[in-house]
């Protein structure tokens, strides 16, 4: 059953159009990942979306359980923070640059890339298409790890596209969850 699932989203994916996402390049020290989306509203429009974080990023992927946990400091070295039960908390990433409208770049490693010691740098890139935007994300990640880096390639791919695609419905839709499969999970 899950498995059909999968297959449906992603056979849905694959055919909308919604996301062109790709591993880039993979070797056992590291990986990039590029995700690039077309969202039906102004770039500034998309920007102050995506720094409220936590009305669209799955709460699955998060280490609280709840995404409205997390927040961006829009400001160069500003935090992609989580708040974490009894005054605990995650860093994800740290802000590099900022250019509202246009470019957030972040460094880190995002969820278990921190555990083994990999760094990333993580840019999201907004520019008018038409009446819209297009979305340029590019995750470049270099660490160590035993099975090679290029292992997590594939996975980490699958999740970020999923989180933009929620950023997208979330713009478009008013709702980062697209399909019904999806809400009753």
């Amino acid at each position: 059953m899950v498995r059909t699932i999968l297959f449906a989203i992603l056979l849905w994916v694959a055919t909308t159009g919604l996301a062109a996402a790709e591993v880039a390049d993979s070797s056992a020290g590291g990986f990039t990942v590029k995700i690039t989306l077309s969202i039906q509203a102004a770039p500034d429009e998309v920007y102050r979306r995506l720094i409220h974080v936590g009305d669209w990023w799955n709460s699955e992927h998060t280490f609280s359980g709840d995404a409205h946990n997390l927040s961006i400091e829009e400001k160069a070295g500003g935090c992609f923070c989580e708040k974490l039960p009894n005054g605990g908390g995650v860093r994800h990433l740290q802000v590099l640059f900022v250019a509202p409208g246009k470019t957030l770049r972040m460094g880190g490693g995002l969820g278990p890339l921190q555990g083994i010691a990999a760094n990333g740098s993580m840019t999201i890139q907004l520019s008018p298409a038409g009446a819209g935007t297009k979305l340029d994300v590019t995750y470049a990640v270099a660490g160590y790890l035993p099975s090679g880096m290029n292992t997590l390639a594939a996975p980490v791919d699958s999740v970020l596209t999923g989180q933009f695609v929620r950023l997208k419905n979330s713009v478009e839709l008013g709702d980062p969850v697209r399909n019904e499969a999806e809400k009753q999970k």
